[in-house]
C-alpha cells in the first residue's frame, strides 16, 4: 500500500526554524509519513538541525522545485544552462543532506508560462544537461523526478508520454516521472491509462484536486486514479498538495495562479486529505480483489 505525504505549504510558506518545526510536528502528529519542502536555501536554513528533526520524528523527506528563467536548462544561452545545472546540483545536495532520496518538480525547463514553443535544440540541451546531473545524483542515491505539468507552467513536459520520451533520451535509471493529478486532469487523454502506461517509470505522485482545495470537491475522478495506482502495485509515496491564499509563497502563487481562498483550516484540510487518500486506496484494493476472486458463492 502506498504511503501518504504532505506538502509543507499546507502548513507554512516560511522557512524559519519555528515554521519548519511546526511543519514537521503537525505532519507527524496527523500521520503523514513524508514532508515535501520546496527548495530551502542552505544559507538561510540550519540543514543539519532540520535533518536531525526529520530523523527524530521518523519522517521521510522530498524536495521539489521549479527552475527559474535564468536557470532554464533548455535555453540556448550557455550561461543560463550552466546556472540551471548548478541549481540542480545544489538541490540534489540538499536532498542528500536532509536524508532524502527524491528531488521532484519542474527540473527539465523553466517553471512558468512560455512565449514560444520548445525547439529540438532546447530538448537536446535539456536532456544532455539533466543526464550529467543524474549521473552525479546517482552517487548520492537521489532520483530526479520530472514533474509533468500543464501547458501554462511548462512548454516541455505536459503529458506522461512526453516524460517517458525524455527519460528514454537521458538513458538514466534514476530519472523518473513525477505525476500530479491536478496537471494530469488538464492534459492527459485518460489519467488512469496514463498511470498504467508509465507504471515502471513513476517515481513520485502528487494528489491534488482540480481547484487545489479539498479532495473530492472538484471534478477529478479519483476512483480511477486510485484504481490505477493499485493496478500497477504502487507502494511508494503519494503526497497531498493544496494551495490557498491563506498561505502564500509569492513566487509560486504567481506562477500557479493561486487567486482564491480555498481553505482556512489547514488541520481540517489535512485530516480530510489523509483519510480521503487512505480510504480511496483501500477501496481500490478491495475492488481489485473482488474482480480477481475465483470462488463460487455456493462452495
Amino acid at each position: 500500500m502506498a504511503k501518504i505525504g504532505v506538502h509543507s505549504f499546507v502548513w507554512s510558506a516560511g522557512s524559519s526554524k519555528d515554521e519548519l518545526e511546526q511543519t514537521l510536528v503537525r505532519s507527524h502528529e496527523l500521520g503523514f509519513k513524508l514532508v515535501e519542502f520546496s527548495y530551502l536555501d542552505p544559507e538561510l536554513v540550519d540543514v543539519k538541525w532540520l535533518a536531525s528533526r526529520i530523523k527524530e520524528l521518523d519522517l521521510d523527506v522530498a524536495v521539489s522545485m521549479g527552475l527559474p528563467l535564468d536557470g532554464d536548462i533548455s535555453s540556448e544561452e550557455p550561461s543560463v544552462v550552466a546556472n540551471g545545472e548548478a541549481i540542480l546540483d545544489r538541490a540534489v545536495a540538499l536532498v542528500s543532506e536532509l536524508g532524502g532520496s527524491k528531488l521532484a518538480g519542474i527540473l527539465s525547463s523553466a517553471h512558468g508560462k512560455q512565449e514560444q514553443a520548445l525547439t529540438q535544440r532546447g530538448w537536446d540541451t535539456s536532456v544532455t544537461t539533466l543526464s550529467r546531473v543524474a549521473e552525479r545524483a546517482s552517487r548520492s542515491g537521489v532520483t530526479l523526478n520530472l514533474e509533468i505539468v500543464n501547458r501554462f507552467e511548462s512548454n516541455m513536459l505536459n503529458t506522461a508520454a512526453q516524460g517517458l520520451a525524455y527519460i528514454a533520451d537521458t538513458g538514466a535509471s534514476n530519472v523518473l516521472l513525477h505525476l500530479d493529478t491536478f496537471h494530469m486532469n488538464i492534459e492527459e487523454a485518460d489519467v488512469g491509462l496514463a498511470i498504467r502506461n508509465a507504471a515502471d517509470k513513476i517515481g513520485y505522485v502528487h494528489i491534488g484536486e482540480s481547484h487545489r482545495g479539498y479532495l473530492g470537491t472538484g471534478n477529478i475522478d479519483f476512483s480511477a486514479i486510485f484504481d490505477a495506482l493499485v493496478a500497477i502495485g504502487w507502494d511508494d509515496y503519494v503526497t497531498f498538495e493544496s494551495f490557498s491564499t491563506s498561505i502564500v509563497d509569492r513566487d509560486l502563487s504567481l506562477k500557479t495562479a493561486i487567486w482564491r481562498n480555498l481553505w482556512d483550516d489547514n488541520v481540517a484540510l489535512s485530516k480530510h486529505a489523509r483519510s480521503f487518500i487512505q480510504l480511496g486506496l483501500e477501496t481500490a484494493k478491495l475492488k481489485a480483489q473482488l474482480v480477481k476472486a475465483k470462488h463460487l458463492s455456493w462452495k
